[in-house]
């Protein structure tokens, strides 16, 4: 079996190269550049491209499938030599689920907490030692990589994507996969370079509740309104077993986060009202795979989070440094309300803008009074990454009327937002760092020592 990747260097692009390497595959790929962690994995592996680039020879009618990421564009010379050739053309969802057609599949859908969610049930499910296969879109410890499709798992958790499944098709990711168990953890309106208007952003969460097949199982958050009035007016068989779910009980003792919901108290490591009902919907989904409560809870207080999800960076006894991935308006308000209302110390927050959603002027309001939990708050963003986005340039002023929030700070400058982070008095006070980028290579690891 001959597979080819345009575009191998995406997250779960390599990942799923590498996993289909292993299955014995004879796999291949190209892009025109690779960064790490994608380098060293597709190296170690020994299918990293020779050389960048796009080279339509390579394409030939030996190939049993081509594999296209949302990185390629539409002329791709290799998409064109392949089309040419009349040859098998997948977007990546679409070729996970040819793997997976005879498992049982999970897909954890949603707009925050999809990751957290699909983590926990995997983490779960180990720890009882029931085989399962996954694709989730974070490092999990203890698992070697993100990405895992064998011949004799029956059951694969999948992170279900509402983006578009590839340049081909715009049809979101989730609706590939072809749930027999869904969840969906929320809806709050993301990817407004996809989905501009907000009702056809929440078509897309219609669309996968409507696809909950006889027989199957669809769990939703019921704290969501709009996710509760989709599944009303929804036209699903009555034979689907619909779930909802609220946080799971617990109580916050000494800076701990105590499970209070089985037949004993239990300390869990990660924390906050969202990660809370996390637990409860990932417990929903483990119940239907033969994992009692108390089963679930004794598993959930080994699992430490999916990297950059509330990842604490260092603890002096007197300051906390955590970082998250958090970015979209919602994420970031439930990660600053979980810090503060955790710890007795006073919190920092800081917000790098990055995304093309947080960068896009007309969408800056929806963060109004996120960072309001925070005792301090900073927002950072490059100008230079909204010119390359294509966006209409924001200004300092802008992002400040959009938070809505006295004590903000805004900065242009990674290095001015350093010193400023540097400067503080740390003694009884936490440090949160948010962005699903890099501070534009700020350097975090040198400002943790200093903290710390």
């Amino acid at each position: 079996m001959r597979v080819h990747f345009i575009a191998i260097g995406g997250s779960i692009m390599h990942n799923l190269a590498i996993t289909l390497k292993e299955k014995g595959y004879n796999v291949s790929g190209s892009d025109d550049n690779i960064y790490e962690p994608a380098l060293s994995n597709l190296k170690e592996a020994g299918i990293l491209p020779q050389e960048y680039g796009w080279n339509p020879e390579i394409i030939t009618k030996d190939i049993n499938a081509v594999i296209l990421g949302m990185h390629a564009k539409k002329d791709n010379p290799e998409l064109l030599k392949a089309k040419e050739l009349g040859l098998k053309i997948y977007s990546f969802p679409e070729y996970v689920y040819s793997q997976t057609v005879n498992k049982q599949r999970i897909v954890v859908a949603g707009s925050h907490g999809k990751t957290t969610v699909s983590s926990m049930i995997i983490h779960v499910l180990n720890y009882w030692n029931i085989d399962c296969d996954y694709l989730v879109g974070a490092s999990l410890k203890g698992i070697k990589r993100p990405v895992k499709i064998t011949n004799t798992a029956p059951v694969i958790v999948l992170e279900g994507d509402e983006y578009l499944s590839s340049p081909l098709d715009d049809s979101p990711k989730f609706l590939h996969y072809k749930h027999h168990i869904g969840v969906i953890t929320g809806i709050a309106w993301d990817h407004i370079n996809v989905y501009p208007d907000y009702d056809e952003y929440e078509a897309q969460f219609s669309k996968f509740i409507e696809s909950s097949p006889k027989a199957g199982v669809l769990v939703y958050s019921s704290d969501d309104k709009v996710l509760k009035k989709l599944i009303k007016k929804s036209t699903i068989s009555g034979d689907v077993d619909v779930i909802p779910y609220d946080k799971l009980k617990s109580k916050v003792r000494d800076g701990k986060t105590i499970i209070t919901a089985g037949s004993d108290n239990t300390e869990v490591t990660v924390f906050g009202d969202h990660n809370l009902r996390n637990m409860s919907a990932a417990m929903e989904v483990c119940k239907r795979l033969n994992v009692s409560r108390d089963e679930f809870i004794e598993a959930i207080a080994s699992f430490e989070g999916a990297s950059m999800r509330m990842q604490l960076l260092a603890d002096n006894g007197s300051t906390k440094v955590f970082r998250d991935f958090a970015h979209a308006p919602s994420k970031v308000a439930a990660t600053v309300h979980a810090v503060a209302n955790q710890y007795k110390e006073k919190l920092v927050a800081c917000l790098e803008l990055h995304t093309f959603s947080s960068l896009t002027g007309s969408f800056l309001n929806e963060y109004s009074k996120t960072l309001k939990d925070a005792d301090q708050a900073l927002v950072y963003f490059n100008p230079k990454v909204v010119e390359g986005k294509g966006l209409q340039s924001i200004s300092v002023d802008d992002v400040k009327n959009a938070f809505n929030q006295k004590n903000l700070e805004v900065f242009t400058s990674e290095k001015e937002l350093y010193e400023k982070l540097s400067g503080i008095d740390y003694s009884k006070k936490n440090l949160l760092l948010m962005s699903s980028g890099r501070f534009n290579d700020m350097p975090i690891d040198e400002l943790v020592k200093k903290i710390s």
